[in-house]
């Protein structure tokens, strides 16, 4: 349907799972979209899979939690495109640990990438989602950000204030034209969540909690991520969608 023909994209956290699995729809619809992830080699080859496929992509290594690896990648898209249409913060990672025994370096690090990452991603490419006149941040949260789970109570808090975030840049950008959404996923098939899924007693009782009785997939979450880069959500402005087999609403 090409829904986003001619529009520049960008994925962070784009080498696997969500983050490519969004990039190639969004590459498929017509978009030029920058891969980027904190592992180099995962990004090249990624972007080379989906060029040779003649898809329009390119790869960066960025590790969001570092400031002058995001001044680099808003400066090579502006001197490229001068213009960000559809922004998709999906860099992240995961410290599961009971809470009390959470060391700091721990927390820094969940805390740099999930949360310092968005905002300095968001911040730094104002000015080229401004250029856009119609852009669209894309931030990654959780059904996690709204409720607790044994050992992702940090995990958790990060989320939460993805939520938060969205919900207050959607208000300061939206003068700009600038939308901003989050997604919310469930429990998605990703190297994230393999091994905790893996536990036949653990998904199991994660299944019986899920109406639609499946977990997610990468593909579902790019589907809602299309539909929020896309001038389909037009008039959609500081929303969290879950993607999560109707879990949230069942607990």
């Amino acid at each position: 349907m090409q829904r986003l023909k001619d529009k520049i994209a960008l994925v962070t956290g784009a080498g696997a799972g969500i983050g490519l699995a969004t990039a190639r729809l969004f590459a498929a619809e017509g978009a030029h979209v920058y891969i980027t992830d904190v592992d180099g080699d995962a990004a090249v080859k990624g972007a080379a899979e989906l060029d040779a496929q003649g898809y329009d992509v390119s790869a960066m290594p960025v590790d969001v939690s570092l400031g002058q690896d995001v001044t680099a990648l808003v400066r090579l898209v502006d001197s490229k495109h001068r213009r960000l249409d559809a922004l998709v913060n999906n860099a992240g990672i995961n410290v599961r640990s009971d809470f009390r025994n959470m060391s700091d370096a721990d927390w820094v690090r969940l805390r740099e990438v999930n949360l310092d990452g968005a905002i300095r991603i968001a911040r730094d490419a104002f000015p080229l989602l401004k250029a856009s006149g119609r852009g669209s941040l894309i931030n990654m949260a959780s059904i996690m950000g709204g409720r607790g789970m044994r050992t992702l109570a940090a995990y958790g808090a990060t989320k939460g204030a993805i939520s938060a975030l969205t919900r207050g840049l959607a208000v300061e950008y939206a003068p700009y034209n600038i939308r901003v959404n989050a997604l919310a996923p469930g429990f998605i098939e990703t190297a994230l969540t393999e091994r905790v899924l893996k536990i036949k007693a653990f998904s199991d009782a994660l299944l019986e909690q899920t109406p639609l009785r499946r977990f997610g997939t990468s593909e579902d979450v790019a589907q809602a991520a299309l539909f929020f880069a896309s001038d389909e959500s037009a008039f959609i402005t500081g929303a969290e969608l879950a993607i999560d087999g109707g879990m949230a609403a069942a607990l």
